[in-house]
């Protein structure tokens, strides 16, 4: 039988072809990520300025994190990478700032540190994440794991702009650990509740 055959047997009996199926799975994946992106930059928008440091307190490293665990490394890394695309053509999806700019302004700025290692952030919480138990301790190593990555990147960047490692700790981790300790630990939850839910 020939393909063209086979074509017209599968339309006539109802039945969908592989490549309608690889097509509907690409076009899930797809709308997955980019949500993904979307959920990352909406966390962003809640934002704190802080008057004694260029870094605003935000929520968008916890969207970071539950992206990384809840995706997974390849799908986390995706919808990081497109998120910084978005934000370098201009989009309004980095955290509101008259003082950092927008666009490539905001990825060369005090938080371009930060903001690059996201997509490598997400893909080593999802990696470890998804090689795990995946129960609540494995989540929070992974979202600490990831963090510490985080935060290795950002202070260094701050180190570079600013010549000082002193002031890169007083810029950007002295008045954040509080917070960043909350955020890790509602990640984890987040993403060990989901995978429980999914896994009943």
């Amino acid at each position: 039988m020939s393909r063209a055959d086979r074509q017209v047997l599968g339309h006539e009996t109802g039945a969908i072809s592989p490549e309608k199926v690889r097509a509907r799975e690409y076009t899930k994946q797809a709308a997955i990520v980019i949500s993904a992106s979307l959920f990352v930059a909406l966390c962003a928008q809640v934002t704190l300025p802080l008057p004694f440091t260029p870094v605003p307190l935000t929520l968008q490293n916890f969207g970071v994190l539950a992206v990384g665990l809840l995706l997974g490394s390849r799908r986390g890394f995706a919808a990081l990478a497109l998120y910084l695309v978005e934000g370098a053509v201009g989009l309004p999806v980095f955290s509101p700032s008259l003082v950092l700019g927008v666009g490539i302004a905001r990825i060369l700025g005090p938080t371009g540190g930060f903001l690059l290692a996201y997509p490598l952030v997400a893909f080593i919480a999802g990696y470890i994440y998804e090689h795990s138990s995946r129960r609540f301790a494995w989540a929070l190593v992974s979202a600490v794991v990831a963090e510490l990555l985080l935060f290795a990147s950002g202070l260094g960047w701050l180190a570079v702009l600013t010549h000082s490692i002193s002031l890169a700790l007083k810029f950007g981790l002295y008045w954040f650990v509080f917070a960043e300790v909350i955020k890790v630990l509602m990640a984890a939850g987040v993403a060990a509740r989901w995978h429980q839910r999914t896994s009943d």
